[in-house]
């Protein structure tokens, strides 16, 4: 009688998801090509199946984002973000509830989703994080149902970010060239806006020169506003900046760069799950101009702030680098 061949181990033979890169041209041509061969070289010595859609238009990076979303959704693959926060919020809108994983590669100048989570911000460690990485639920922030990750705000700011994206098209793309750009814009001044903020069942009236709604403990923690555990806690954090001259803008500006900012008499923040703002009633159905993780777009009032109902799965490195 002859004896039973062993029965061998059953071995997963799953491949590993296609990785579906979405890339911001963003610097020009010749960057976004150096970015996409080292992507062929690290995922093609790894063996590792992915395509890459470059898109060279902002314009045009939320279709392309949807069509690369339902690629990975036809193949049970992974989208993946190359390109700054405004790039990769960008194409999470896209990605969020569709089931596929976002995976990052950041490009932008200051990165703070990518850094909370600890993606690594040369593009090469970075391709090779996704390599081995692991799924993780985040949360997200809702203005008017764009999502964003790092904030979102009216007022000051978003005139701010759109005279920084000026003085980068004019004199490059790197911190120094931002903080200056920023300094400019605060030594311009700002009108107050006058709006109603409702919270948790109460209503209040405020003028500010700029309300910041932060989804990013990161950036909370960097600048001294003691709202960063508001986040890990599924809320989000509201700074309302009392109206204030250039000078003294310029002052809280500095404080904010030293981490101080939350030391402030000027500064008043609070947490909060879901927040309605309306305008002062003359302009209550005039669009206003809102910032979401540095781009500006016009959204109809009333403006709804909350937290998004289902969480994004986030691939983040096996071993994910401390947050910086």
């Amino acid at each position: 009688m002859s004896t039973p061949a062993p029965v061998a181990d059953p071995v997963n033979t799953a491949a590993p998801p296609v990785l579906h890169v979405v890339m911001n041209a963003g610097s020009g041509a010749t960057a976004a090509a150096a970015r996409r061969e080292t992507l062929e070289r690290v995922f093609g010595e790894a063996g590792r199946r992915f395509d890459v859609t470059l898109v060279e238009h902002p314009a045009d990076l939320a279709a392309r984002a949807r069509e690369v979303v339902a690629r990975a959704r036809a193949d049970g693959g992974a989208v993946i973000a190359a390109g700054g926060d405004g790039t990769i919020a960008t194409v999470a809108q896209a990605v969020l509830g569709s089931g596929c994983a976002l995976g990052l590669l950041p490009q932008g100048t200051f990165n703070y989703f990518a850094r909370t989570h600890g993606v690594p911000q040369d593009i090469e460690a970075g391709a090779r994080a996704l390599l081995d990485a692991r799924t993780k639920p985040v949360r997200v922030g809702l203005v008017n149902d764009r999502v964003f990750l790092v904030n979102a705000s009216l007022g000051l700011y978003p005139a701010l970010l759109q005279d920084r994206e000026a003085w980068k098209r004019a004199y490059g793309r790197s911190r120094a060239v931002a903080a200056v750009a920023a300094i400019a814009t605060v030594l311009r001044g700002a009108r107050p806006l006058r709006l109603e903020l409702e919270a948790g069942g109460a209503r209040r009236a405020v003028r500010t020169v700029t309300l910041f709604v932060g989804n990013n403990p990161l950036q909370l923690d960097r600048v001294g506003l003691p709202l960063d555990d508001a986040i890990g806690a599924g809320r989000l954090a509201a700074v309302v900046v009392k109206p204030i001259g250039p000078w003294g803008l310029l002052w809280l500006a500095v404080r904010g760069a030293l981490g101080e900012l939350g030391e402030s008499e000027r500064v008043d923040g609070f947490e909060f799950e879901r927040l309605v703002v309306h305008p002062w009633r003359p302009l209550r159905d005039r669009p206003i101009k809102v910032a979401s993780d540095g781009e500006v777009s016009y959204m109809r009032p009333p403006l709804r702030f909350s937290v998004a109902p289902e969480p994004l799965p986030l691939l983040v490195p096996a071993e994910p680098l401390p947050p910086r």
